[in-house]
This record gives structure tokens, C-alpha cells and sequence, in this order.
């Protein structure tokens, strides 16, 4: 109680910065369209920003809400022309200084979410004048409610998601290519180094005992021999440069047994858990094994493991594999090993890796991709109770009296000074308790209408799995 009673006093201090805002904002507003000196609005733009990700932290510590910033990508900077000249719409530059403004100016200008920001920024004075009472009476009612507030116009909107996944496919896109090409030259240099040159030296192999086929018929047998051992290797490396490019157990067995078949080629003593209620798709099952594959051959090569844990599970539709070796540690992606590899095949399903190794080891590896799992939802999904069922729709068909008649068109009424006092409660009261009632009746209908959508969402989230904490690991996307 005491800690929510502190988070409504900083929500109310932080009134003071907002009025502060609001005054600056206006003179910023004023100034650039009404005198030119438009390079008071990027910054004054910034500070609402930065007012607004304020309350967006405080709503996630108070109320739990977490509110995702709506903003739309940064604009990437300037590029040179062939002539070595910057284009910022008709106008050429020689250096990408006020093209890269331009670009920002426009960014923020054209951005919905910074007018959103200002409309929050204008109103949420009185809606915390609004909410004083609860917050005072009741905070973790007020600052729940208070966060609905803030998600209502802080939250992402749809085409801000939209440019960050345009965004996030790109990168993801580049990464693919790369991770592609990357495989192309390893397979082309496996082929160009192994293969072809046993395939070269087996053809002049038996060349030449075709020569002494009819002078030395012993030396063409043991010439022969030496092809068909010759072959046999050959056949040996080609079936490996198969398994790296998609091993067969793999597509036959999934990925548990394929796990299980390094794990009996590996050196190292390797103990393997799958939990697996439904097998991946091809493509994921394939980055898991290599992913998988990889991290055995660094245990076995710089870590100086002797023995290996691997488990494999479903955690809802999430795929979580997690490596434990017994080696000295010390492993860290940023050093270009092979762990940068794994990241840019985990970065085409979204999937994030954990590496915690600390000098001395154990090193532990774990690494989660999400929604990767088939899911039967039939029977699965809560029904609502009937109570819950009532409530809702007792909600939903009450909460317009409140909040528009009694509260909205009273407030009109009582503004004009109406003279039909109708069916309008807070009409009929005593002048000092009008605006109160009024204000009353429309902090009603506003909470009425928000339990009706709230009550069914929060039954239907349930319980969240927990992922693994990047705090407590080093993080890699």
C-alpha cells in the first residue's frame, strides 16, 4: 500500500512537468508555423517524448501495464547519389547534414503517434484531476485505471507495428541472405576441396590402370584397389556435405533423434532429453539441429568439455533448447565464434539466444523460439463463468445511462443552463453539486464500460510461461 500510495505521488508530480510542457509546447507551436524557427519543434517534440515514456515506465512499475512505444521507425540516414551529391527532395546538398534533418523533421511531423502524444499530454491534467478521489481512496483501483488512460492513446497503433515489422523482415531478410550465401560458399568449398579433388584423383587412378591393364595386369588390380577404396571415401565425404546440408534423420526421425545421432558421433558424453508434443516445421526443425550442432563442435573444440547436457522441450507453442557443458567458459558472441552463426539462423524464426559462461564455466546455452510448435486448441480455450458471463453484459447494456445522459449531455445542459431539467439526476441537485455529480457519473460509465471489456481479456490471457531472463544471461537477438 505504502508503494502505491509513492507511485501516486510521483504521478502527481508529475503534473507540474506536464503543464511546464504544454505551456513550451504551445510557444514551440507558435514560433515554428507562425514565425519560421522550425528548429524548435524537434526538440520540443523529443521532451513530450520523453514525458510521455515517463508514464509509460510508471504505468508498467504501478499498474503492471506494459505499454509498447507507438513511435515509427527512425528514418535510415542519407544516401549519396552517384555524382556523390545528397537528394533531399529538388534540392542537391554536398554533404547528408541537412537531408538527414530533413528526413528527421518530416519523421516526426508526419508521425501519428507524436499528435497523439500531445493530445495525451493536453488532457491528462484533468483526467487525473478526474481520478484524484480513487487514487487517493483506492490507488491500485486509480492506477490501473489511470493506465487503461495512458494505453488508450500511448499504446502502438497499427501502422506503427506495421513499420516495425517491415523493419524487423528486413533485417531478418539481409541476415537470411547472408546466412544463405555463407552456407552456398561453405558447401562449394567442402565440394571444391573434398570431393572434386578424390573424383579427379579417382579418374586419373583409373586412367592409369587402364594403360597397365594389358603390360602389368598386377599392378592395374592393385591400382583398382586403390580406386575402389578411393571411392569408398569419396562416397564417405559426400554423404557428410549431405548430412551438412539437411541430414537425412532429420527429415525421416525429427529433431530428437537426429540430436541423438550427433550426440553418439560426438567425443564428448552427451545426455539428451526431448519433450517434444509435436514436432516443428522442416525449416526450424533444421535451424535447431544446426544450431544444436554447432554448439557441440564449440563445446568439443574451445571449451574443453568433457560431457554435455542438452534438453529439449515445448514450452506452449515455444521451442526451448537448452546446452550445458562442463568446459572452462568464457564464451562470447560478440568474438565471432560460431555462436554469431546460430544467431543468424534463429533470426528468420524470431529467436532469441541466452548465453551465460562465465570464466570457469559451465557454459549455458539456451535458446527459445517462439510460437514454433503446432497447437490443438479444440477444448482448450476458457470458457467464460456464468457469473463473469452476467456481469459482462449487465456492464455493456448499463453503462451507456451514466456516461452519456447522466454525465456527458448533462454537462452540456449544465454548461448552456438548459432549461428542461428532464430526466438529468445531477440537474435537479443543489448548484455546488452538480459538476461533481456529473463528474461522478461519467468516471462511472468510463469504468463500467472498461470492466466489461477487461473482465473477459484477463480471463482469457491465464497464466504466461516464463522465458528466459536476459538479465541473468547475456542477451543475443
Amino acid at each position: 500500500m505504502v508503494r502505491k500510495f509513492g507511485h501516486v505521488l510521483w504521478l502527481l508530480m508529475l503534473v507540474v512537468v506536464e503543464l511546464l510542457t504544454v505551456v513550451s509546447t504551445f510557444l514551440a507551436v507558435i514560433l515554428t508555423f507562425g514565425l519560421g524557427m522550425v528548429f524548435l519543434l524537434p526538440p520540443q517534440v523529443r521532451m513530450i517524448r520523453w514525458v510521455a515514456g515517463a508514464t509509460r515506465d510508471l504505468v508498467r512499475t504501478s499498474a503492471g501495464i506494459v505499454i509498447e512505444p507507438p513511435y515509427l521507425p527512425k528514418p535510415p540516414p542519407p544516401q549519396p547519389q552517384s555524382d556523390g551529391l545528397y537528394r533531399s527532395h529538388r534540392t542537391l546538398y554536398k554533404t547528408p547534414r541537412m537531408p538527414a534533418w530533413n528526413d528527421r523533421w518530416n519523421w516526426l511531423i508526419t508521425d501519428p503517434a507524436t499528435w497523439r502524444d500531445a493530445l495525451w499530454l493536453l488532457l491528462d491534467p484533468f483526467i487525473k484531476l478526474m481520478l484524484l478521489p480513487l487514487l487517493v481512496l483506492l490507488p491500485g483501483r486509480g492506477l490501473r485505471l489511470y493506465g487503461l488512460w495512458c494505453e488508450l492513446l500511448l499504446a502502438a497503433t497499427t501502422s506503427s507495428r506495421l513499420a516495425g515489422q517491415v523493419n524487423r523482415l528486413n533485417r531478418v531478410r539481409n541476415l537470411a541472405v547472408d546466412t544463405q550465401a555463407a552456407e552456398m560458399r561453405r558447401i562449394e568449398r567442402d565440394l571444391h576441396d573434398g570431393t572434386q579433388a578424390r573424383l579427379v584423383a579417382l579418374g586419373m587412378t583409373i586412367g592409369a590402370a587402364e594403360q597397365l591393364m594389358e603390360s602389368d595386369p598386377r599392378a592395374a588390380r592393385a591400382l583398382m584397389a586403390k580406386a575402389r577404396e578411393a571411392s569408398a571415401e569419396t562416397l564417405t565425404e559426400l554423404r557428410q556435405v549431405i548430412r551438412g546440408i539437411h541430414p537425412p534423420v532429420l527429415a525421416e526421425r525429427g529433431l530428437g533423434d537426429a540430436v541423438r545421432a550427433l550426440a553418439i558421433d560426438s567425443p564428448l558424453r552427451v545426455s539428451v532429453e526431448v519433450d517434444l508434443p509435436h514436432r516443428p516445421e522442416a525449416p526450424v526443425e533444421a535451424a535447431a539441429y544446426f544450431a544444436v550442432s554447432e554448439l557441440l563442435a564449440n563445446a568439443a573444440r574451445h571449451g574443453g568439455a568433457e560431457s554435455v547436457e542438452i534438453d529439449i522441450s515445448g514450452n506452449g507453442p515455444n521451442l526451448r533448447i537448452t546446452v550445458t557443458d562442463d568446459g572452462w567458459g568464457g564464451a562470447d558472441p560478440a568474438k565471432g565464434s560460431g555462436l554469431s552463426g546460430i544467431e543468424r539462423r534463429l533470426a528468420a524464426f524470431d529467436g532469441v539466444m541466452a548465453v551465460h559462461s562465465p570464466p570457469g564455466g559451465p557454459t549455458t546455452v539456451t535458446i527459445e523460439l517462439p510460437k514454433v510448435l503446432p497447437q490443438h486448441w479444440a477444448g482448450d480455450l476458457p470458457k467464460l463463468p456464468r457469473w463473469k458471463m452476467v456481469m459482462v453484459v449487465s456492464l455493456w447494456s448499463t453503462a451507456w445511462c451514466p456516461l452519456f445522459p447522466q454525465g456527458i449531455v448533462a454537462a452540456i445542459f449544465n454548461a448552456i443552463d438548459f432549461e428542461h431539467r428532464s430526466w438529468f439526476l445531477a440537474l435537479y441537485l443543489p448548484e455546488p453539486w452538480r459538476w461533481p455529480t456529473i463528474a461522478f457519473m461519467i468516471l462511472l460509465g468510463t469504468a463500467m464500460f472498461v470492466a466489461a471489456v477487461a473482465i473477459p481479456a484477463h480471463h482469457k490471457e491465464g497464466p504466461r510461461a516464463a522465458r528466459p531472463h536476459a538479465g541473468d544471461m547475456g542477451f543475443c537477438a
